[in-house]
């Protein structure tokens, strides 16, 4: 069989791949704070991906300047590092269907970090979608605690939140600083500043109670399942998926991976109430409206 990507079928089947990787990274980081700690989850998420980034790291370092280092920070610190913690920290609290939901504000929150730090200007139709995307962000976290579900904290959702506004810094960096540099070696360059350092915090970090932990072994394959899927694979296949259609086809996934996200969680036993339906839907509204406006430029 060979794959045709020039084909729209080809095109699809790639996308709802890329949906299916990434909607599965929040139930990964649930399976991995089984036995690990939320710090331990995203310092060894961020070292394995390092790792796999290694080769092409070595491929691109001669690229880097004084021109983009900063921005190479930027996208190693803010857009992959504080949001593999952040996530990890929200799902001790909050179940990965949420999570994954609250992924989906990403371009709600690169639309108004655009408009602040960027001067990206916009029309009424985004701002709608802003508004409202918020407004479901908030009543999702706040339905958590008013469902009385059983090891929830609304407040942890919050940190899946700030974690998209990170992404939507690192959007915005990489649009309007990095286009010198492809997405490949944007990505891999990202890893090379924050990989050694937790390469040290892992070192430096306390193991006695994962040792005693029975899942163990299914955690830190879940981990490494997540740095190598979510953080390496699926980066790599966005690029590509760019480079044969357009962003705004490949955008499209944020609509997808919340779907899987809560697939993955009715499997491992999340419950998942009417009223968290609706204000997905009302987030996945918004999302709408701002990838819209994004089409009409």
């Amino acid at each position: 069989m060979i794959i045709d990507l020039e084909k729209r079928s080809w095109q699809w089947a790639m996308l709802i791949f890329l949906a299916f990787i990434w909607g599965a990274s929040f139930i990964l980081m649930k399976k991995g704070l089984q036995s690990f700690t939320n710090l331990q989850v995203g310092g060894m998420r961020i070292f394995f991906s390092f790792l796999f980034y290694t080769p092409l790291i070595i491929r691109y370092i001669g690229r880097i300047n004084r021109s983009n280092l900063k921005s190479l920070l930027i996208v190693g610190f803010v857009g992959n590092a504080t949001p593999a913690f952040l996530f990890a920290t929200a799902q001790t609290e909050i179940s990965s269907s949420v999570a994954g939901i609250l992924n989906s504000l990403t371009p709600i929150f690169t639309l108004i970090v655009g408009i602040i730090l960027y001067a990206n200007k916009v029309k009424w139709l985004s701002i709608a979608g802003l508004v409202l995307g918020l407004t479901g962000a908030i009543g999702l976290i706040i339905s958590i605690n008013s469902l009385d579900l059983e090891g929830s904290n609304n407040w942890y959702g919050v940190f899946a939140v700030i974690a998209t506004v990170c992404y939507g810094i690192n959007v915005n960096e990489i649009k309007f600083r990095l286009q010198e540099l492809d997405g490949v070696a944007i990505a891999s360059l990202g890893f090379l500043f924050i990989g050694p350092l937790a390469g040290i915090f892992l070192a430096m970090s306390d193991y006695s109670v994962t040792a005693g932990s029975a899942e163990l072994l299914p955690s830190l394959l879940a981990v490494i399942g997540l740095a190598f899927f979510s953080s390496f694979i699926a980066i790599i296949f966005m690029n590509i998926l760019i480079k044969y259609t357009t962003t705004l086809f490949a955008a499209s996934v944020t609509y997808i991976i919340p779907i899987f996200a809560v697939f993955w969680g009715l499997l491992d036993g999340e419950r998942f109430m009417l009223i968290q339906v609706f204000w997905a839907a009302v987030i996945l509204a918004g999302v709408y409206l701002v990838n819209r406006k994004k089409s009409k430029i």
